[in-house]
């Protein structure tokens, strides 16, 4: 049974906040409407009233044929059809009373709020863009909650903060606040939001349970970010790793670390996985800077050259004022035009990031087998002691640090072209020149005397 009770609960679901307003623009506004129009609009108050929706709408009906451009009996007809829960046909009464009466702010906010329901998120934010009060909280909320919807969370969290303020005691605004922030990845401006919410109310149960998450999540990246600023690569890995494990479910948090981790293995010197990570991370985020650097210097040390270069170059065009991105790319594009003709590494065969012990010991073994001494044919030894020359220098620049850091900078410290003055090369030897040399002697505690046949 509809009761004056039931309709006025209905009515207050219906209109949360405009009532009062509604009433205001009703007063005077039936000026010059001809007495049986009148008369139908004043019976169907009362009837609404007293909860008889259906004889209401009868009465509001008869209004709407007695004056097709009465804009207040298509309003009151559809304040009818919410009640009963037809909110299907009352928005077309409320689009008619807006083109009627364009500054009808309370069907202006009603039809906004039916089309929010509806999913009409666009048409929604045009009515609520037009009406909204800057003081108002409520309003602020209900803008906020279709910015959300609509996907904007930063647009709705302005007008949260808003609320927040004009609102005593808002924790709601606050809760959302800090929820809108965790799933942006922002877990620090998260836990500050989520505390607010907990100085106003400390049993606040959502609140609590949103802060023991979000501070859990903030300590472990914390701590990994201490980790990487102390070099420990591997230690910051496992924690990230942590952070994918706490919060499985908001993606931000998995690619930003994978996009650490991934800087990880590049300061680490594990190309293989930093290239590996870092691809995972560019799969979804083509354009992040980050990524291509560390997947950049991966490539160096990988010798991919190529591959390093369009890296570089992709990060410039989207950071152009970036200077390790500049001395990346150059860096790269001198290897590149080194590995086209002596490559000290490449003769002893070890990796760019080789240990001087694993240079000496790939120096010995090669040596010891090219050494022209081994070789009685005369086109053999010839080529044997070219061999023997490259892998000397090879030694001679690898074990050097100075000349080696020059080297890896995309510079031959042994190539008179690549030196600045000129000069000839300090390693332009011939073969003579090496005769008595003992190429096994690494300068430690070691000799090595060998005879050949």
């Amino acid at each position: 049974m509809v009761t004056p009770s039931s309709v006025t609960s209905r009515l207050g679901s219906v209109f949360p906040f405009l009532l009062v307003l509604v009433d205001l623009q009703y007063e005077g506004a039936e000026c010059g409407v001809n007495a049986d129009v009148e008369k139908h609009l004043e019976l169907g108050k009362k009837l609404l009233a007293a909860g008889q929706l259906a004889d209401a709408l009868s009465q509001f009906h008869a209004a709407v044929d007695g004056d097709p451009d009465n804009y207040v009996a298509y309003y009151r007809r559809a304040t009818v059809f919410l009640a009963m829960g037809k909110s299907k046909a009352a928005l077309p009464d409320l689009t008619k009373v807006i083109e009627l009466k364009m500054d009808f702010t309370a069907a202006r906010l009603q039809r906004g709020h039916l089309l929010l329901k509806q999913g009409k998120l666009d048409e929604a934010e045009d009515d609520f863009k037009k009406v909204v009060c800057v003081w108002d909280a409520e309003l602020r909320e209900l803008r906020a909650e279709c910015f959300i919807k609509e996907g904007e969370p930063r647009k709705a969290i302005s007008d949260l903060k808003a609320a927040s303020k004009l609102k005593n005691d808002n924790t709601e605004a606050f809760y959302k606040i800090s929820t809108l922030y965790y799933q942006l990845g922002d877990h620090e401006l998260s836990l500050s939001e989520v505390r607010e919410c907990l100085k106003l109310d400390q049993d606040h149960k959502r609140c609590f349970a949103h802060y023991k998450q979000v501070k859990k999540l903030n300590k472990l990246i914390e701590s990994a970010e201490e980790l990487i600023r102390d070099g420990r690569y591997t230690d910051a890995i496992s924690k990230y790793e942590s952070v994918m494990k706490t919060e499985p479910s908001v993606s931000e948090y998995t690619i930003r670390s994978k996009e650490r981790i991934c800087h990880c293995f590049s300061k680490d010197e594990k190309p293989v996985e930093a290239i590996r990570v870092c691809s995972e991370v560019l799969n979804t985020e083509p354009d992040n800077v980050n990524a291509l650097k560390d997947r950049a210097e991966a490539y160096l040390i990988e010798e991919m050259y190529d591959e390093a270069i369009q890296d570089y170059e992709t990060a410039q065009e989207h950071n152009e004022n970036d200077q390790q991105i500049r001395e990346g790319l150059e860096k790269a594009q001198r290897l590149l035009k080194q590995s086209q003709k002596r490559d000290y590494y490449k003769i002893l065969g070890v990796k760019r990031n080789a240990k001087k012990q694993e240079i000496i010991k790939a120096y010995r073994k090669l040596a010891l087998q090219w050494h022209p001494d081994n070789f009685q044919n005369e086109e053999e030894k010839k080529k044997a002691e070219k061999k023997f020359i490259d892998i000397a220098a090879a030694k001679e620049v690898l074990s050097d640090p100075e000349m080696r850091k020059k080297f890896d900078d995309g510079e031959d410290p042994l190539d008179a072209e690549s030196q600045q003055g000129g000069g000839g090369s300090p390693f332009h030897r011939s073969w003579n020149s090496w005769q008595g040399f003992n190429p096994f002697s690494s300068g430690g505690p070691f000799r090595f005397k060998f005879h050949f046949n």
